[in-house]
């Protein structure tokens, strides 16, 4: 059984769950690391439900898990608030003891939920799972009184992340004009099978936590898009895609199918279409950091700062990839391949509706890898059972780097990026998550 269907059992199972003599039995149940992993995988299953883009989901999870984090971190001096750090990030409400003790690990638990029930939808996803949560607390003992302020104090700092969260300019994207397709060689263009208008051109335009701006860190301008000169970059790396595509081995098919990550993959037969769901990249990075936390032995504190330390990375990864992938708006391979080479090719996985350059998977996986070997080291071998669930096997994890690495290369074997999309796109999202990690000193 798996690390996520064994959470999947409920609460039941946690309550079982033992720890030292020193802690009540409430606390053995709030403060179980398993849990928050839980906890998330709540709001993963959510976005999922719902398909979300990947940068929205990205989104979604950073507000939430900044929410846990600053809960948590009240109560454990091991940890600073990112207010100050996250340099808009104002002061945070501070916790009244004065009457009692505040159980830090549930005000984090519920401050997740409240916060991740607010950026998503439909309304009240979570709020069912806030009660249960509640329900818990209660069943195994946990002082009125003390859930009381824990909630007072939980729902506070759900308030201004809440706040502060609505300054980020998410919704005045939602407005903006509409991205104007142009049909011009070297330009994307919507790809088979749905043709799909562009996701969120306008993504480029949100605010960073902590990049300066959106085009920080320069990324080099992709090859020209040259079909005369068989010597040519772009030309050569046309034909690795196709050639790749063509020949591909089982292990390069499993790689393309486990680091696939569509959150909403169509099928087209006939009139008939049909979607699959699956994680998008930061929810599998999400479930990695669960799995990672456990195979390491991680408290709850470690586990809370763990997660929210990665979703900043995923956040500024995907405004820092959005804003270069709308400013070259480079062709995908599938395109070209179809144009000028064999128009009834089709790459192993499906190509997403946004421009090529560079690779949002290669950007993202390699933040979050940055902030992942800060937290667990360079050596941590899991096995990351997070596609179990969707009859993908599970897959060994050397390492967080070489995971990212893994991720990249999936999009050439997968036939919907070149090589220099995913080699730049591994060394701006290893700059991002190396700045996130030493701006960002969650731990004393």
């Amino acid at each position: 059984m798996h690390f996520f269907s064994r959470m999947a059992l409920g609460a039941g199972l946690l309550l079982l769950v033992t720890t030292c003599s020193r802690k009540s039995n409430y606390q053995a149940f709030t403060h179980d690391p398993l849990l928050y992993a839980r906890t998330v995988k709540q709001l993963n299953n959510v976005v999922l439900e719902n398909n979300f883009p990947p940068m929205v989901a990205a989104r979604n999870y950073a507000y939430a898990s900044i929410a846990g984090y600053e809960c948590m971190a009240a109560g454990d001096p091991r940890f600073r608030s990112l207010s100050g750090q996250i340099r808009h990030l104002p002061p945070l409400p501070v916790p009244d003891t004065s009457e009692g003790p505040i159980d830090f690990p549930l005000a984090a638990l519920l401050a997740f939920t409240k916060v991740g029930n607010a950026v998503t939808f439909p309304e009240g996803s979570l709020m069912e799972y806030h009660a249960q949560l509640l329900r818990q607390a209660d069943s195994v003992g946990m002082p009125r009184a003390v859930r009381k302020r824990t909630e007072i104090f939980s729902d506070s700092i759900a308030a201004a992340i809440l706040r502060w969260s609505r300054g980020d300019r998410y919704a005045e994207t939602r407005g903006a004009e509409k991205y104007n397709v142009l049909h011009e060689p070297g330009r994307w263009v919507p790809t088979p099978p749905t043709y799909a208008s562009a996701i969120e051109p306008h993504w480029g335009r949100i605010r960073p936590l902590v990049l300066d701006s959106a085009s920080q860190f320069e990324i080099p301008r992709p090859p020209t898009v040259d079909l005369r000169n068989p010597n040519s970059v772009f030309y050569k790396a046309l034909l690795e895609v196709k050639v790749t595509g063509d020949s591909l081995t089982d292990e390069q098919q499993q790689i393309a199918a486990f680091w696939d990550d569509n959150p909403f993959m169509m099928h087209v037969k006939g009139h008939l279409m049909f979607a699959i769901k699956k994680f998008s990249p930061p929810g599998h990075w999400l479930n990695i950091v669960g799995i990672a936390a456990q195979t390491a032995g991680a408290d709850v504190g470690t586990t809370a700062a763990a997660y929210a330390h990665t979703s900043i990375a995923f956040f500024d990864a995907f405004i820092r990839g959005w804003e270069e992938k709308y400013r070259s708006n480079y062709v995908r391979p599938e395109t070209v391949i179809n144009q000028h080479l064999d128009e009834s090719w089709r790459p192993f996985i499906q190509t997403p509706p946004f421009p090529s350059y560079v690779s949002g998977h290669a950007t993202n996986s390699a933040a979050a890898a940055e902030v992942m070997t800060h937290w667990f080291g360079d050596n941590l071998s899991i096995t990351d059972t997070s596609l179990v669930e969707f009859g993908i096997p599970a897959r060994i994890l050397p390492s967080f780097r070489r995971a990212a690495e893994e991720a990249a290369l999936s999009r050439l074997y997968g036939g919907i990026h070149f090589r220099f999309d995913n080699d730049e796109g591994l060394k701006v999202g290893k700059q991002v998550g190396a700045l996130v990690v030493e701006r960002l000193q969650l731990k004393k």
